[in-house]
């Protein structure tokens, strides 16, 4: 087990900002978290890496409490940037967490690279732009090499290149074994790096896929779309919006032979069919604005 979220609660005040939270991360993979601003994502985040305690319910990391000092090494959270020091330089920074952790000079400078920060790192902070900071926070994230890396929107701030190079590297530490826990808003993003999601709006997880996340439907005219839901979920599929004559079919883990053995089966009239498949901004789109899957 590497995370275990269980019952967490968090109120400020009268405001109930997390109520009952509880997922696992059972192997190495990334998940990404998703909600809209103000939803407890952060809340969450640092509940899990233990700079917040939570009011009720525990978080376990590797089958030990989070809160076991030890467990800190293995684990990395990068925050927002208010975090860094104006007038410290890029270096400084990862300088800071060498000597607490005993990393050598040259792994320092082998992460800056790797991150594309080389040029900029004898710098202040004051003179980076918003991304070149994301980098900063990115690269004393990683620099430990931690098991389990926690990130607040990465993602933000980057123009499409940084994006593209943070997206790579996320696939590669999470092909060599870390589990990478993230928010973020930018979906099309999400899509790229993961299709395990977990859903978050008003303290409450709306939705979780850890598992499979992107969906396959298929969008069916048919001059009988009532009763080819009623078919379809008689089946086990699920079904989104319809529009008139069309109504999509979710395959819900079922596989696409078994679709077609449903429509041959059930001799339905079929006009046009069409194949898709649904991200998380679908999803999202469904979950939150309440906008079919059609």
């Amino acid at each position: 087990m590497i995370l275990r979220v269980s019952k967490v609660q968090k109120s400020y005040g009268k405001e109930k900002v997390l109520k009952n939270i509880s997922f696992e991360i059972q192997e190495p993979k990334i998940v990404a978290l998703i909600g809209p601003n103000g939803s407890g994502k952060s809340t969450l985040l640092s509940i899990i890496t233990n700079l917040i305690q939570a009011d009720r319910g525990d978080v376990e990391v590797f089958g030990e409490s989070n809160r076991n000092p030890h467990m800190f090494k293995q684990i990395s959270f990068m925050q927002d940037n208010t975090v860094l020091y104006d007038y410290l330089t890029g270096y400084d920074h990862l300088q800071f967490i060498g000597d607490a952790q005993g990393i050598a000079k040259k792994d320092l400078l082998k992460t800056a690279e790797r991150i594309g920060i080389t040029d900029y790192l004898h710098k202040k902070v004051k003179q980076y732009s918003l991304g070149m900071k994301q980098h900063l926070l990115l690269a004393l994230a990683i620099v430990n090499q931690p098991k389990l890396l926690i990130l607040d929107e990465p993602l933000n701030g980057l123009d499409p290149t940084s994006a593209i190079r943070v997206r790579n590297l996320l696939l590669d530490l999470a092909e060599k074994g870390t589990t990478i826990l993230l928010s973020s808003h930018n979906l099309g993003e999400i899509d790229r790096v993961t299709s395990h999601i977990l859903f978050l709006k008003d303290g409450e997880l709306l939705e979780e896929n850890l598992s499979d996340y992107q969906q396959t439907a298929f969008e069916i005219e048919t001059n009988q779309p009532d009763h080819l839901k009623e078919i379809a979920r008689n089946y086990g599929f699920k079904t989104g919006g319809s529009k008139g004559e069309r109504v999509a079919i979710i395959l819900n883990g079922k596989s696409v032979s078994e679709f077609f053995e449903m429509l041959s089966k059930e001799n339905m009239d079929i006009r046009d069919m069409e194949k898709k498949v649904f991200g998380s901004e679908e999803r999202y789109q469904r979950l939150f604005n309440r906008e079919p899957l059609l």
